[in-house]
């Protein structure tokens, strides 16, 4: 029984050791002073990595490509507002609003019709500013004539021009003291008083046109009412009686063209 004892031991020691070499043999080295490890070679079952960055070659003075990327989206984002507010848009889409009023068909044309018509006309007005921004900022700048920040200023110059030739000078001395500024030059404003006082002007501007507008078809209805209170009829509704009048007198008279011509001639003079 002693002999079988020991001879198990002894198998068991002689498997323990056998174990214990191979594990002794993988064990890391350490690593001599001065000598890095060498980067692992690449095989072909590494996955491929693609990579995209925003590294582009900046320019001196320009600011980098992710700036730009934020301005950008940012400028389509105030895309509206700036047709809306800072071209002849409001002025058309008001006064031909109020020409739908007067008529009395709300309805006809339509806001769509409205709209669209406001818009190209806006692109109309505005062709000579719009070719302005092209040539002096915007076809440098794709040149790599000028840096982002310079074509930003140069664009903005022409639609200042536009606007202050159609703002008030009461409306823009009022932004001015509002906003704490001295005596200004007219070139030195800043867009931040511009916008606000064209935006007013535009609006006094456009109600004056409409007032006028409403009074050929208000004589109309004076007419159209005395008329029937003259002949006893009270129940009729003058406003569905006037409203052929009104349209006969609009087309007789070329009443698109002669809005669509005073308005054009408003901002032209």
């Amino acid at each position: 029984m002693k002999r079988g004892r020991l001879f198990f031991a002894g198998l068991a020691a002689l498997f323990t050791l056998g174990l214990a070499a191979p594990l002794g043999q993988a064990q890391i080295t350490p690593l001599m002073p001065g000598v890095l490890p060498s980067a692992p070679v690449a095989t072909k079952a590494d996955p491929l990595h693609l990579t995209i960055g925003l590294e582009g070659q900046s320019k001196g003075g320009d600011v980098s490509v992710a700036v730009q990327i934020v301005i950008l989206m940012t400028l389509l984002t105030l895309a509206p507002s700036i047709v809306l507010l800072m071209t002849s848009f409001t002025r058309i889409v008001i006064v031909l609003g109020f020409v739908r009023t007067a008529l009395g068909v709300p309805s006809a044309p339509s806001n769509q019709i409205i709209v669209g018509l406001s818009i190209f006309l806006t692109f109309f007005i505005m062709g000579p500013v719009f070719d302005r921004m092209n040539g002096e900022a915007i076809q440098p700048y794709l040149a790599g004539k000028m840096t982002s920040v310079d074509a930003l200023d140069r664009a903005s110059v022409p639609l200042k021009e536009f606007m202050l030739k159609q703002t008030r000078a009461r409306d823009l001395e009022y932004f001015l003291e509002l906003g704490g500024y001295g005596p200004t030059a007219v070139k030195d404003i800043s867009m931040r008083v511009v916008v606000p006082a064209f935006v007013v002007s535009e609006l006094q501007t456009s109600f004056q046109m409409g007032f006028l507008l409403f009074l050929p078809f208000l004589v109309i209805d004076f007419l159209v009412s005395s008329v029937l209170m003259a002949l006893g009829m009270m129940m009729m509704p003058p406003v569905a009686v006037a409203l052929p009048f009104k349209l006969l007198l609009f087309v007789l008279v070329d009443g698109w063209h002669l809005v669509v011509r005073a308005l054009v001639q408003s901002f032209t003079n």
